[in-house]
């Protein structure tokens, strides 16, 4: 098949980002070409600031070098500035730096021409020393000018203007920040964090003047700037000027193509122009909803949206950013989220410490976080972002929240507040073995810039998710001066822009039955789809139509299919179910005889009360399965592990309640229960509770006058002490609320979640509400679970109904 032609106006990050999205899905699909207006490959604007404090070099901030374009057959044609696209023909024209044109035919072409540093229409703006500072060669000059001039003077006091001014002093430039507004980035911080970070800078240095207003710029004989005045007849030496006032979306090739603009190049929700569908626009010259977006997140998330819709996959919709701002300014953190000003209809948490430095302000309105400004102590910001984002209630931690993540139980990584000053060995990810340094080789030397992205290079916080605030931390002060992320629920999977919560929602609306069906009527993007979405998907279906959606052995994860664990060496580990811990010598036996007959090397007993036989061949597994006789114990899947019991009334002194019986009798009701992630249940005798129950998904305790239930308790990597639910009298309460909990959490729980993140994004109050308040509800999930679980096949013994492909055990004779 004939390639089209893609041509690509700007060689930015934006653009770049798209077209390394594009390579990935559809590598063929295209003959592409670029035009940068500027002599450089794609490198990271965001990082200029530092190659002006003189902490990284031009080369140390590339993106995409000379080789990455001829490697993907991208031409690229740099120093050449486009001077017209000829709609009709669809062809492009351009200049070289020496006046050589260049012209380029395309079928689909991507707008992405970035922004132009706004310049104050003053007198004397066109002397030489007055820069702006956008590109690599305002940077070089800035750093030419420090090694013979003395006073700069910055115009702006945002973001930019004071990265240039930081950088300048340490070029050992004196300088001065002219700044109209009040107080400091009035756009990112209140009043009070802003006079708080002048008088933090004026303390090493800077000097500032606002409400000052720039009359004219003061040359010298030589046609140099050498002062600027005000209005109030003023003056400040200036030898350089840098204008840091803003930017503009440059916008002025796509306006002589007539295309429609409106405070950028106005895109529909797929990046298409409104004007000519064969031409897209991305990054900082595109205007989306009346919004044009100058962090990079939101650019990069369009860049996704884009490239689904060139590779014709047309399912991406970009709808919108919800962004946050983080600085370091000389060593002093910023952070601001949301509507941090406030309002008649919120309410302030505010901490102000002005000798020790730190300020936090969060804005609440309802029962939502809406607004976040950090001064000084930013290690919070990304889970204040996070908490906004989400949308989650924040009633139930409002006491702790201005204490941070470390203080609330429900997320984060103990630690988390020492991210900045952990050394480069100090270890981040328990999981897999990474350490600071490796996160922070992988960003500066792969150019990354999210989680994602973090994860796939690195594993940090690709397991059990307890790290992912330190990990976003890190990211943060590496990556660059700005973090952000969209309000939408993060995708399941490259497969699909659908979050969990969406699948599970169109699977029960459309009553989908097949993972066929889910990714035909969801535009799935790879027709197939991968290991990480097909498991959940079969998941999601077999929960929601029980004994009508068909369970796909396939789309399990290898244990699941073999239905044991499979070790390190290759080996499976086989654990049969004891009924809340307790066995019989007869069972013993067999397991000994077992361990003997198919000379299995290690024999332990679990945490959960049971014995784990180690080392079983593959080809063993169902002979050791049918020679013990013993029920699956599931210890291999997603589903209900072990009930542990401590022996109770029966025996015990201090038993009040008959502890394993009740165990029993919840194992046995609900043993064959597969849920989004492994469930576990401890059930105590008495409140001195043998069983551990306050660490289980449900605990229950025996008491006097009947029993007590937690729930979302974890016992893993970060432990998470269970909530109380309820207090019952009888064990019949015991099993329907335990039933029913179980079945909401089946129902409604995301795959790979455990119930104590499940509870923690629902709310411990809508669990109440849906299984305390609601007695009918109540009822109806139990009686749901016990339809689902009815006539469950055990899979090491009904091979056929559990849909067991028993071909997997016999070995291979070699050729």
């Amino acid at each position: 098949m004939k390639k089209m032609k893609l041509v690509m106006v700007g060689n930015g990050m934006a653009g770049v980002r798209t077209l390394e999205e594009l390579l990935k899905i559809a590598p063929d699909f295209y003959d592409i070409t670029v035009f940068g207006a500027e002599p450089h490959p794609n490198y990271n604007r965001i990082l200029l600031s530092p190659v002006l404090a003189g902490e990284q070099t031009i080369e140390e901030i590339i993106l995409n070098d000379w080789s990455w374009y001829t490697e993907h057959g991208v031409t690229l044609h740099a120093g050449f500035k486009v001077t017209e696209v000829d709609r009709v023909k669809r062809v492009v024209h351009a200049v070289g730096p020496n006046g050589e044109p260049v012209s380029a035919e395309y079928d689909r072409l991507i707008m992405a021409t970035g922004s132009n540093p706004f310049i104050l229409p003053i007198p004397g703006k066109d002397l030489q020393g007055v820069l702006a500072y956008r590109d690599i060669a305002d940077t070089q000059a800035m750093i030419d000018a420090a090694k013979t001039y003395k006073h700069a003077v910055v115009i702006g006091g945002g973001l930019l203007g004071l990265e240039a001014a930081n950088g300048l002093m340490k070029r050992g430039m004196q300088v001065s920040v002219v700044h109209v507004a009040p107080w400091l980035m009035e756009r990112q911080l209140d009043d009070v964090a802003g006079k708080m970070l002048q008088a933090s800078l004026e303390e090493r240095g800077m000097k500032f003047l606002i409400g000052a207003q720039t009359q004219e710029l003061v040359g010298g004989d030589d046609g140099r700037v050498k002062a600027i005045r005000f209005k109030d007849g003023t003056e400040v030496p200036a030898d350089l000027l840098v204008m840091a006032v803003g930017i503009r979306p440059n916008t002025a090739l796509a306006e002589s193509m007539r295309l429609h603009v409106n405070k950028g190049i106005v895109v529909s929700d797929t990046m298409q122009t409104v004007t000519d569908p064969r031409i897209y626009a991305v990054g900082e010259c595109a205007a989306h909803r009346g919004i044009a977006y100058g962090l990079v997140a939101p650019l990069f998330e369009q860049g996704k949206v884009l490239a689904t819709h060139l590779a014709e996959f047309g399912i991406g919709r970009y709808t919108g950013s919800l962004t946050s701002t983080k600085l370091k300014v000389t060593g002093i953190d910023l952070f601001s989220a949301g509507n941090f000003t406030g309002g008649d209809d919120t309410e302030e948490i505010v901490m102000s410490d002005p000798s020790g430095g730190v300020y936090k302000k969060l804005v609440i309105q309802g029962d939502k976080l809406i607004g976040a400004c950090l001064y000084g102590d930013t290690v919070d910001g990304s889970w204040y972002f996070k908490l906004l984002r989400d949308g989650r209630p924040v009633a139930d931690i409002r006491d702790k929240l201005m204490f941070g993540e470390s203080n609330i139980g429900d997320a984060g990584h103990e630690g988390h507040s020492k991210a900045a000053a952990m050394a480069d060995t100090d270890e981040v990810c328990g999981c897999n073995g990474v350490t600071k340094g490796t996160i922070c080789k992988a960003i500066k030397e792969k150019g990354l810039f999210t989680l994602d992205e973090v994860r796939k290079h690195t594993k940090a916080s690709a397991s059990c998710g307890s790290c992912t605030g330190l990990v976003e931390q890190i990211l943060m002060f590496t990556a660059g001066g700005d973090y952000s992320a969209t309000p939408k629920t993060k995708a399941m999977c490259g497969c699909t822009e659908h979050g969990h919560q969406a699948v599970r929602e169109a699977i029960v609306a459309n009553k989908l039955l097949t993972i066929t069906d889910v990714f035909k009527a969801m535009n799935w993007k790879t027709p197939n789809g991968c290991a990480s979405c097909r498991p959940a998907v079969n998941y999601y279906l077999i929960s929601s139509w029980p004994k009508e959606a068909k369970d796909d052995p396939q789309s399990r994860y290898i244990n699941e299919r073999s239905h044991a664990n499979i070790q390190k060496d290759g080996t499976y580990s086989v654990i049969p179910r004891m009924w809340g811990g307790e066995t019989t010598a007869d069972e013993l036996r067999r397991i000994a005889d077992a361990v003997d007959k198919y000379q299995i090397p290690t024999v332990k007993v679990t945490g959960g009360q049971r014995i784990d036989l180690l080392g079983v061949k593959k080809e063993d597994l169902q002979a050791v399965w049918r020679d013990i006789g013993m029920p699956s114990g599931h210890a291999y899947a997603k589903a209900l592990r072990t009930v542990k019991t401590c022996v109770g009334s029966e025996w015990c002194r201090m038993g009040t309640q008959d502890s394993t019986q009740m165990g029993k009798d919840l194992e046995k009701a609900m043993w064959r229960m597969y849920a989004p992630h492994k469930v576990k249940f401890a059930v105590s005798g008495c409140p001195r509770n043998c069983a551990e129950a306050g660490i289980k998904d449900v605990g229950v305790i025996g008491v006097d006058s009947g029993w007590e239930m937690y729930i979302a308790g974890n016992g893993g990597i970060k432990t998470e002490v269970a909530h109380f639910l309820v207090k019952v009298k009888t064990a019949e309460e015991v099993m329907e609320y335990t039933g029913a909990f179980c079945e909401l959490y089946r129902q409604e729980g995301w795959y790979l979640e455990r119930t104590v993140h499940y509870v923690n994004r629902v709310g411990l109050d809508y669990i109440k509400q849906r299984i305390l308040d609601d007695a009918a509800g109540r009822k109806a999930l139990w009686e749901q679970l016990q339809f689902a679980l009815d006539g469950e096949p055990d899979p090491w013994f009904d091979f056929k109904d559990a849909a067991v492909d028993t071909r997997q055990f016999i070995p291979l004779i070699p050729v």
